[in-house]
């Protein structure tokens, strides 16, 4: 499958670099930013991808984050794709930003109109790992995922239902409980319809109380002054529930600030709370994955 290079740009010895492609599994082109660290000119790499959130494109993780200079000393590659299908010219997909384009919401969408693009699940699992291992260097049994908010919903939906794929998983702020938030409510009825059983197998807490497989140490950071927290559309409390119950390790993290009389607020959903904590994510992945 063809890669069309959009942009390269020399960052702590490595490269951050942005890729277009035709995807057969959403049927329209695709970007995703890449960092190569400097290890990948001479030997490959484990692969840490990265699911961003609700409006997001590739450039939101690969600009704010400051994720390279610890990838570059682990010898990690960094691949961030973008959230959804776009110019797929269905009827609605640019009406809502919590729904269609800029939020596929990592399903695969069995409803009309969404059904033929909207394959993010598939996409994320297989089309894209595919892609990233045939035209990069790097070790294909050692792969690991993490992401913010509806990405952080994604990437654990993806390690929960494919266990053993991926070595680690972490989330920033993720909607952990889809089923009972109005976001998940909204997207998943309009991606995969009114009955609600068919949900359950995209939404973390649910998937948990079934987990069996290889152990999954989780971590999470959430911060304290996040809106959609408060708001309820998040519910950690739910998902840490489950996985105490079926006895998942998960390291849960509420992030506040230092001071408890500081009159400032904490920490919220932007991506200054996640670039206060990414360096602490790139050391958990990298521990699984030997780097």
């Amino acid at each position: 499958m063809a890669l069309k290079q959009v942009s390269s740009n020399k960052c702590f010895e490595g490269f951050q670099k942005v890729f277009e492609h035709d995807s057969a599994e959403l049927k329209c082109k695709m970007k995703f930013g890449i960092y190569l660290p400097p290890k990948a000119e001479t030997g490959k790499c484990p692969v840490l991808y990265w699911l961003s959130g609700l409006t997001c494109t590739e450039q939101n993780f690969i600009t704010k984050a400051g994720f390279q200079q610890a990838a570059a000393e682990h010898g990690l590659i960094v691949v961030a794709p973008d959230t959804s299908p776009r110019g797929c010219n269905i009827e609605g997909e640019d009406e809502n930003w919590d729904f269609g384009t800029g939020a596929g919401f990592y399903v695969d969408a069995t409803e009309d109109p969404w059904k033929t693009n909207y394959r993010m699940y598939s996409y994320i699992k297989d089309e894209l790992p595919k892609l990233i291992n045939a035209n990069f260097p790097t070790d294909p049994e050692r792969m690991s995922i993490f992401g913010h908010s509806m990405g952080g919903h994604g990437a654990l939906i993806l390690a929960l239902k494919n266990p053993g794929k991926y070595k680690s998983v972490s989330a920033f702020a993720p909607i952990c409980n889809p089923i009972q938030c109005q976001w998940g409510k909204k997207a998943l009825g309009g991606y995969l319809g009114p009955d609600t059983s068919k949900w359950e197998a995209y939404d973390a807490t649910q998937l948990v109380k079934s987990y069996s497989g290889s152990r999954l140490d989780i971590l999470i950071d959430q911060g304290k002054d996040d809106q959609f927290l408060s708001a309820g559309q998040l519910l950690p409390d739910n998902f840490i529930a489950a996985c105490t119950e079926r006895k998942i390790p998960v390291v849960f993290r509420l992030q506040q600030a230092s001071c408890f009389c500081s009159p400032w607020l904490g920490y919220d959903h932007s991506y200054f709370f996640i670039a206060s904590f990414i360096n602490d994510h790139i050391k958990h992945h990298a521990k699984y994955l030997n780097a």
